[in-house]
Formats: C-alpha cells, structure tokens, sequence
C-alpha cells in the first residue's frame, strides 16, 4: 500500500519587523480566504487527512456505532415551568438538531411546538441557535440563528398565538437578547468589525430595525458587552467586561423608555458583577480580594461609597457566581479544586452547604426561571456519573434525580474507577489531575493513555461524564484531565500564575501532570497521548515544542497555535481583548515572551508526535491558519 503524501502549500515569503526583530512567514498567505489556492490547499489537506487515516476506517465505523450507540436520539429534557407554561426540548431519532416545545398549564395538556430547528436548517450546511427567549406574557419569541458557523446570529421574532413571523430580522446580533415587560421591547448586541459585542440596542416590536435606538457603545476594544434581566423581573444589567475589569450599567424593566445609570466606573484590575434582590443589588467583587466577596448595595444609590460587605474575602474559597431567589441566596464557590454551593436566607442567615455524593464531581445550574421558588435545579455529574438533573429542595436540603443521561447500549459506573491524583510541579506547587480508568488496570506502564488540559482565561476544568470516553475505558485506556496553571481550580492567583509572563506555568504543570502518569506506571510514553481545544490547542502544541519525546500522539482542535501573528493583528476577532490574557505585543518585554513559547514561531526540525489537527472555515474565533 502507497503510503499517503502530505501536500506541500506553495511558499511565498513574507517578512515581518518588529520591535528589531525580522522573521519570514512562509505560509501567511494562507490568511487571504479569497484566494483560490487558500481552499485548494485545504481541501488537499482533508484528502491527505482521509488517506492517511483509511486503514482504520473500520475502526471509525465501530467507535462511531458505540458513540451513536450511547446517544438516546428521541430524548426529551425535564420541563421547566416558567409562569403558566412548562418548557422543554426534544429530539427524534434520525435528526440531527432539537425541537423547541411548551405545554400550558400541565404537562397532560397539549404539546405546541415553538421551533423546529431541522426545518431551519433545510439548505443549510450548518445551524446554531443562539438566544431563545419568550416575552414575559409568552406571547412572543425572540431567538437567534446562525448558518455560518461563525457565531454571529440574526434575530427573528415569532408571534407564538399565530405561529408568524414579525417581518422585522435583525443581522449581525451577538446572540443574547433581553425583555422589557411591556413584551414589546427587545434589547439586543451587534458585533463590530472584529467580532466584539460592543453595542446596546433597543428595537420595538413592529418597527424598522434600521430606526432602533443606539442606547450603549463600547469603544475600547479591550471590553465586550453582554445584557440581561434579572430574575426578579425589575432590572435589565448590561455589563462591559475586558479580562480584568468589568464596568455594570442599570435599567428598569417596567419602563422602556429608560435610560441605563452606571453603577461604578470601571477600574484597573477591579471585576464586579451585580444582581438584584428587593432594595438592594447584590454584588461580588474582587476589589480588595483577590478570590472575590460579597457586597450589598441600596437601589436607591449603589455607588461604591454605598457598598457594604456581606461575605468577606476568603483566601481559600473562590467565590464565582450568585443566583437569587426571593427567599434564599445561592453563591457559587470553589474550595479544594471542587465547586461547592452555598444556601442561605437573603440576609446571610441560616447558611449551609449541598452535600454532594462523590469526592469528584461537578455541577451546572439549570434553568431556574421562577424568583418564588423554595427548590434549585441544577445538572450534576462525575468522570462516572453521567449527567443528571437534580431538583434540590431549599427548605429541606432534599436531593430528587428527575433524570439521568440514559445510555441506550448500556452502562454500569460499577466497572470504572475514578480519583483525584496530585502531580508535583518543579517549583513545589501540587498540581491536581482527574483520572479514570476501568477497575482492575494494571500499573505496569502498559495502558494507553489520553490527557486532556486547558488552562487559560481562569476557565476550569471539571470532571464531567463523556459517553464518548467510555470507548477508550473499555479500551483500557487511562483517562485524565489536568487541573493546570491558568484556569481557577484553586482560586484566582491560579490564574495569575498562569497568564501573561507566568503563562509558561500552563505548560510546564502539564509536562509535570504526563510525567506524574508515567512515573506511577499508569501509562508510558509510547502510549501517551495529549489533546486540547482552541487555548488548549495552544497547550497541547507549545508542549509538542517542550518535550515531543514524553508523547505519542497530539489531538489538537482548533488550535490557536499562531500567537504572534495573531497578536501582532488588532484587525482580528477579539486580539486587542486578550492582550490582557497573552500579553500586548507593542510591549518589548511581552512581545519576547509570547516569541518564546509561540508554538507556530518555536516549530524545529526533530521527531515529533502525531498530530491530528481540527480547524473551521468560517471560525472567526481561532480561524483555520491560526
């Protein structure tokens, strides 16, 4: 058999000065899409893709069948009741995308479908919806699609009494949207020309969206805009956040005419986020604490002067978001690497935490429409567990599954084992890692082994179930996840530690993590290999450059390999944002750094692992020459 041949992409120098330094890029002409080479040279990449993997297509076929195999495809999600009507969405076997439904009054009553997706995607190689909100008298629906896979939505409303649709469609919209209670006035964010959201519409049913009134523009391009209603129904929130520091305006819901009131100017360094309960808005800070407190300010006047602290900082528990209700107060924390909720009355009384079942575990609330409710629902699961629907009780701390993730070819948790492991990074710090396996492995260094990171924007990982991973278990593969430098497993200076001139703690904690497998005998080089996503694409490739003997093999999904250019081009989606995460360029000190370590620039002529490179053409966020 022919061994497959990679194609060569025509060279076509280009060079770059910077900051006294000059380099050839080969291959930046792969950034002009409009040139016709571009998609040929792509297209012969995917054939080389398909050639060099048909001797395991039958391999494809089965692992495709056990995945199809898990995926209950006539399914139906648990109802939330939301004023008179209970929401839910469905799935049919042979479809690829969801069915928007409610039913009024009970759930005997009458199915009415609300949208099809499948119907919008007829003719379309792709479809996304992005905000799906019905007005506050259940009348109306806005919701959002984008056929492109760029994620940039256009807003369509729909008159759910006559199933028409308002002849009014909005392009360009960033995909979250907001009520007034008049129900019919909507608010909504554009993008501008570097896929930011940064402007704050209003736009009333019926009317031109060519005469929507321009309420907020955000012109520093480090902030992006997001709006929302609060559960109590009385305020619409707009927040502007850059990676480290956010700015909240205000407004009434019951008037749409109003105009939106600052509560704090925006400070360096300084992030807070704001709520609202009675006649206070509830505030978490990180001004003067580091992992976050909680602060209450009168309605009337919420300025900083008026803030008063609730819950002082803590320098061992992360606090990381808030839901309020009338009667209770919810605060999302995280101690230990592992989220934890907190429940109390309003006024801080009373307070306890959820017993969860599993020493590993996470959680993700659901949708929790209803400001009078004495019950939280939220989704939970482990490495083993798979995802379940949880209605805890808040006066009574009672725990009811109302659904678990069903696997339709079968699955006991009893056949695997997971753990929490901790790996010793070169200066001290112990690094935790996730693992799971089927019981009864043995550590003899034979076991193939997948390990799986992320590690920036404070995001964390949690050891969440995967049907799809069960193919490697069964396998006998090991299974790990690393809790790196760079995300906030362990609070906020995890993060700091793991950006800007700190971000090389990323990738070393990750070497440290797959040295730690080999060194207990979990896994061996030759059978070890890495994957990673976007950022962690970035992870997975600066590691390649590190230390390609440590691993066999690389998956690396759209990943954002090509710091320099990419910094270096203010023109693209979101650059001058995350100079706060990678650092400026036009620093001298920054610019040495990201050089450094830029897996694009670092690339040498030696043995590499195997790579298997994902990337989207239309991807404004890590576009496919990145």
């Amino acid at each position: 058999m022919t061994t497959p041949q990679p194609p060569v992409a025509p060279v076509r120098p280009h060079t770059t000065e910077w900051l006294g330094h000059t380099w050839n890029d080969d291959y930046f002409w792969l950034q002009n899409r409009e040139d016709p080479a571009v998609l040929t040279y792509l297209e012969a990449e995917n054939a080389y893709t398909e050639a060099a993997l048909a001797p395991t297509a039958a391999l494809q076929a089965q692992l495709y069948r056990e995945m199809r195999g898990r995926i209950k495809e006539s399914d139906l999600s648990v109802p939330v009741r939301d004023g008179d009507f209970f929401y839910y969405v469905r799935t049919e076997e042979g479809q690829q995308y969801p069915i928007y439904c409610r039913k009024h009054g009970s759930l005997d009553g009458p199915e009415e479908l609300l949208l099809d997706v499948n119907q919008l995607a007829e003719g379309q190689a792709f479809c996304r919806i992005g905000a799906f909100a019905a007005s506050p008298d259940h009348r109306m629906l806005a919701y959002s699609v984008d056929t492109t896979g760029a994620i940039v939505f256009t807003l369509y409303v729909k008159n759910l009494e006559t199933g028409e649709l308002l002849a009014e469609q909005i392009p360009n919209t960033a995909g979250g949207i907001a009520w007034a209670n008049d129900n019919r006035t909507l608010y909504y964010t554009v993008f501008d020309d570097s896929h930011r959201p940064y402007q704050l519409y209003r736009h009333t049913l019926g009317s031109d969206p060519a005469s929507d009134t321009l309420l907020l523009q955000e012109d520093d391009e480090k902030f992006y805009m997001g709006v929302e209603k609060t559960r109590s129904d009385a305020y619409l929130i707009v927040t502007l956040a850059s990676m480290m520091a956010t700015e909240v305006y205000y407004a009434s819901a019951d008037d749409p005419t109003a105009t939106f009131t600052l509560m704090q100017p925006r400070q360096p360094r300084v992030e807070y986020y704001a709520d609202h309960h009675g006649e206070r808005f509830l505030i978490i800070t990180n001004d003067e604490a580091e992992n976050f407190r909680l602060m209450e300010a009168p309605v009337a006047n919420p300025m900083r002067a008026n803030w008063r602290e609730l819950l002082p900082h803590r320098s061992d528990v992360l606090l990381e978001g808030m839901d309020l209700f009338a009667d209770f107060m919810l605060l999302y924390e995280r101690k230990g690497g592992l989220k934890q909720i907190h429940i109390s009355q309003p006024d801080g009384s009373n307070a306890r935490y959820v017993n969860f079942p599993e020493p590993a575990y996470t959680f993700f609330p659901e949708s929790n429409p209803d400001y009078a409710a004495h019950s939280l629902r939220f989704s939970y699961s482990s490495l083993v567990t798979p995802r379940s629907v949880v209605e805890y009780g808040l006066d009574d701390d009672s725990w009811t599954v109302l659904k678990q993730q069903e696997i339709p070819s079968g699955y006991d948790p009893a056949l695997y084992e997971s753990a929490r492991i901790h790996a010793t990074a070169p200066d001290g710090v112990q690094v935790p890692m996730s693992i799971v396996y089927r019981k009864g492995l043995a550590l003899n260094g034979s076991n193939p082994c997948l390990l799986y990171g992320y590690g920036s924007y404070g995001y964390s990982m949690d050891p969440i179930f995967s049907s799809n991973i069960l193919s490697l278990l069964d396998r006998g593969f090991v299974y790990a996840m690393a809790h790196i430098r760079g995300g906030s497993e362990l609070g906020r200076a995890w993060y700091e530690q793991g950006r800007l001139l700190h971000k090389k703690n990323t990738f070393t904690d990750f070497i440290t993590c797959a040295e730690h497998l080999v060194k207990q005998n979990y896994t061996a080089p030759a059978r070890l290999a890495m994957m990673g996503g976007s950022a962690g694409g970035l992870l997975v490739s600066a590691v390649a450059n590190m230390r390609p003997e440590l691993f066999r093999a690389v998956v690396a999904k759209v990943a954002y390999t090509n710091v320099i250019n990419a910094m270096l081009d203010p023109n693209l989606p979101l650059t001058v944002i995350e100079y706060e995460q990678w650092g400026d360029p036009h620093d001298p000190e920054a610019f040495a750094y990201m050089w450094s370590y830029s897996p694009y620039d670092q690339m040498e002529r030696k043995a590499y692992p195997h790579f298997f490179v994902t990337g989207g053409l239309n991807d404004l966020q890590v576009p496919y020459w990145d």
